[in-house]
């Protein structure tokens, strides 16, 4: 006896998926249980789960000859979430499932020996790869369900354990109604935390302004000063001034965090911007990406259309720092291996924090600081210059004085948000025209179309930028970022283009560290 199964299933690459068919073939013959088309070490070791959930629902395969092929087969699948779509291949082989019901369905989800369904991460981005080749009908663990839902036009059909899937199959061949497990639906809400308010942080006026700026125009932003002045906590409150995620944006980095398994079973749209804060001594994997075996997402993936703050950053490994270069220029990232290369999303605003030397006291005077000189300087110096050079707000956060209680309270969050939202609005719909590609703000302008009629600058308004890349202070690449800086400006003050005062503070904000030192 032999007989043919078919069914369908999604690989990932990265946080993207694709269509996997899964055939299975059983014949009589030698006992062997064999799975071609390129699957790691978990695919490899599925016959065991699967003949053990088999047995446990009837289903004996351990005597006969099962062949299961992953197509294409030139494509690596990594994971257990093959399990499930494995199993039903094999039980439509044998005849035990009607195959002409199960050839369109998609199958996702890991098994238990006792015939359980488990979860499995990244089912988010598999679904919504599977919508766009147009399956219709999925089948994912109980524990996946509200995640699966979030894609639309596709309809989910949870499930806890195979004996049920079976059933259910069987009885819809019959023409028998079908029941299935009850899952309370979820909205595809927002699942973010509460925003840290601006107006928690005393006085640093100018620090302030910094992030309004950032926030508006998307730029960079290091931000040094001595122990305690509140540069954490600036930073922290960088999220709650940008833009909450549309659609497009929030199904991507909700996709992110199902590949990193951090969605829960009541798993929500993430419509706010993610904050990342790695520590200082995390890896070159764990900051950009990669892995043994399996490629995962770094935290730059994680901060994608968010925040990646680095505090201590001069603590950060030197070539973690030098890694962060590419990513930050074409907002992705990719990581290649000896027999894949996976490409990450990574476009984040980047938040750099440093004290002023390792001891932390070299600020002022200096009198208490018991670092030598050239200990400081070596501090400082691991942030290369061409990193710098890629910061566009570099600001000096001074120590709180002895009247910062006495200091009135800032603006809260949701009024200085008004003002970015205001801001973003004017750039959109400037330079929806210009750029092909997302996003619509002053930091992705090209300075090419910057220093060209019509946006090009009067020579009197931008004569001290002029001055300063003759002089060599500054580089070409600091002189268009700058001028995107002095839009931004231009953009929060109501203006239509920006003047000399604004190309002034923009290049006062660029070369105050330089000017600190």
């Amino acid at each position: 006896m032999s007989g043919l199964g078919r069914t369908r299933s999604v690989g990932l690459r990265g946080v993207t998926g694709f269509l996997v068919d899964v055939e299975a073939h059983v014949a009589a013959g030698l006992p062997a249980f064999v799975i071609s088309g390129l699957g790691d070490s978990a695919v490899a070791q599925s016959p065991d789960r699967i003949k053990a959930a088999a047995s446990a629902v009837g289903i004996h395969v351990a005597q006969r000859r099962v062949t299961v092929n992953l197509s294409p087969a030139g494509l690596r699948k990594i994971g257990t979430g093959f399990d499930l779509a494995t199993f039903v291949a094999v039980g439509a082989a044998l005849g035990v499932i009607p195959g002409r019901v199960v050839e369109e369905v998609l199958h996702l989800g890991e098994l238990g020996l006792d015939g359980s369904v488990r979860s499995v991460p990244g089912v988010l981005p598999a679904v919504h790869a599977a919508a766009l080749a147009g399956v219709r009908h999925v089948v994912v663990p109980v524990d996946n369900a509200a995640e699966a839902r979030l894609v639309s036009g596709v309809k989910v059909h949870p499930v806890a354990r195979v004996a049920e899937l079976v059933a259910r199959y069987q009885a819809l061949d019959r023409g028998r109604p079908v029941r299935e497990v009850a899952v309370p639906a979820v909205e595809p809400a927002c699942s973010d935390g509460a925003v840290l308010d601006l107006r928690d942080v005393l006085g640093q006026t100018e620090a302030k302004l910094a992030l309004e700026i950032a926030a508006a125009g998307g730029h960079h932003l290091l931000l040094a000063g001595p122990p305690g002045a509140g540069k954490t906590m600036l930073a922290e409150r960088l999220p709650g001034l940008l833009p909450g995620l549309d659609d497009a944006e929030a199904m991507e980095v909700t996709a992110i965090h199902s590949v990193l398994g951090a969605l829960g079973s009541d798993a929500r749209l993430i419509r706010r911007p993610p904050f990342v804060a790695p520590h200082h001594g995390a890896s070159m994997a764990a900051v950009i990406g990669g892995g043994s075996g399996h490629v995962r997402p770094g935290a730059i993936t994680q901060a994608h259309r968010g925040v990646l703050f680095l505090d201590e950053t001069p603590e950060f490994s030197k070539s973690v720092l030098q890694a962060l270069r590419t990513p930050i220029e074409r907002g992705v990232v990719t990581i290649a291996r000896a027999r894949e290369s996976v490409t990450f999303p990574s476009r984040f605003q980047l938040v750099l924090a440093a004290n002023p030397c390792p001891c932390g006291n070299g600020w002022g005077k200096g009198l208490d600081c018991t670092c030598t000189p050239l200990a400081r300087r070596n501090y400082f110096a691991k942030i290369s210059g061409p990193l710098l050079d890629r910061v566009d707000l570099q600001v000096h956060v001074q120590a709180p004085g002895l009247a910062l209680a006495a200091q009135p309270v800032g603006e809260p969050s949701e009024v200085v948000a008004a003002r970015v939202r205001q801001a973003r609005a004017v750039q959109h719909e400037r330079w929806a025209a210009v750029l092909e590609a997302e996003p619509a703000v002053n930091s992705a302008v090209p300075g090419s179309v910057l220093r060209r009629p019509p946006w090009r600058l009067p020579a009197s308004d931008a004569r001290s930028l002029d001055r300063g890349l003759e002089h060599g202070t500054i580089s070409l690449r600091g002189y268009d970022r700058t001028l995107r800086t002095a839009w931004t400006i231009a953009d929060l003050t109501g203006l239509q283009r920006p003047g000399r005062d604004a190309v002034d503070m923009a290049l006062s904000l660029r070369t105050q560290m330089a000017v600190a030192a």
